[in-house]
């Protein structure tokens, strides 16, 4: 019999729910949860509370929302919940006089295999950076980010056409598990920490908060570099490109929210063509096969619909490959 802890989430988006989730179902007690407060979204601004607070309000779980966390009164209402042990996962970056409250301390569920791609959006950089393969680790927060001692990871393959939605959902549903595994191994006094540093074999590659200038696409890129930077932001926030629209003399923003290399050497720098899976957009190399993108300003849409209602001839690369 596994030693039931308590326990306190720290978490905010959807990716923490199935994790909060699964902990809530084990033998484990969720003393609190603790999430952001609620921010305004939306054409009508309205206050928008966290899907972690929406699973903590449905589930009548014990519910912690500081403007601050250094906050004095917040301090003492974490220490009165008589935690053994903090569970964080996708939240801000805490304080030591948070994280050292609990006697077990507190982990962290991280969507890398550390010490790779520490940082904000790993799972985004794995795909824009052509991995094969990524995954989940769980460790012990320290005063640094994402660097404490590593307790555990699980491994798995990122396909070559895979988006960052899709690997999202695969790593959540990893992540579930080794949060579970984990907590218990702490319960069980089997957990065995590994210095990240003993890790470090190869250079680092990090995972930094990601911009508008980011996810702008570069037609004198390679096909590969493109495709990985289109699934690797797809979809969101979204890559985008200008096309020139010749016949009303306008360059015009567009996302492309699906990719897939086409083997198509390149014929002209400038063109689209239309192919039976998609529409032909020239790389360096070889033509992508976008099949789905978005007008700025317009909902997205199939490329058969586009086409539908526009001229493709009428569309160009506005700067056409270099």
């Amino acid at each position: 019999m596994i030693p039931a802890l308590r326990i306190v989430f720290m978490g905010t988006p959807e990716f923490a729910v199935s994790i909060l989730e699964k902990l809530f179902h084990s033998n484990h007690l969720i003393v609190g949860v603790v999430t952001a407060t609620d921010k305004p979204a939306g054409r009508g601004q309205q206050l928008k509370s966290s899907a972690v607070k929406d699973f903590a309000v449905e589930n009548k779980l014990n519910l912690l929302q500081p403007e601050s966390l250094k906050d004095s009164v917040f301090i003492e209402q974490l220490k009165d919940l008589n935690a053994d042990l903090f569970v964080v996962v996708a939240f801000r970056m805490l304080p030591e006089i948070v994280w050292s409250i609990p006697q077990k301390g507190t982990i962290n569920l991280h969507a890398s295999l550390l010490p790779q791609y520490r940082g904000a959006a790993p799972i985004n950089w794995a795909i824009i950076n052509g991995e094969e393969k990524t995954g989940v680790t769980t460790f012990f927060i320290n005063q640094d980010i994402d660097t404490g001692k590593i307790i555990d990871s699980r491994e798995t393959e990122i396909l070559e056409n895979m988006t960052v939605g899709e690997l999202y959902v695969q790593l959540m549903e990893i992540g579930s598990v080794l949060t579970l595994e984990t907590v218990n191994a702490i319960s069980l006094h089997t957990v065995v920490p590994k210095n990240q540093d003993d890790l470090i074999h190869s250079e680092l590659k990090h995972a930094p908060k990601i911009f508008r200038p980011t996810c702008e696409i570069k037609w004198h890129n390679s096909a590969s570099t493109n495709h990985n930077l289109i699934r690797g932001l797809s979809p969101y926030p979204g890559s985008w490109t200008l096309l020139y629209n010749a016949q009303k003399k306008e360059l015009v923003q567009f996302k492309l929210l699906d990719s897939k290399k086409s083997g198509i050497k390149v014929k002209n720098s400038k063109n689209l063509l239309i192919h039976q899976d998609g529409i032909l957009f020239p790389c360096s190399d070889e033509y992508l096969i976008i099949s789905k993108l978005q007008l700025e300003g317009k909902r997205s849409m199939h490329y058969k619909e586009f086409l539908a209602g526009h001229n493709l001839a009428d569309w160009l690369i506005e700067s056409g490959v270099k």
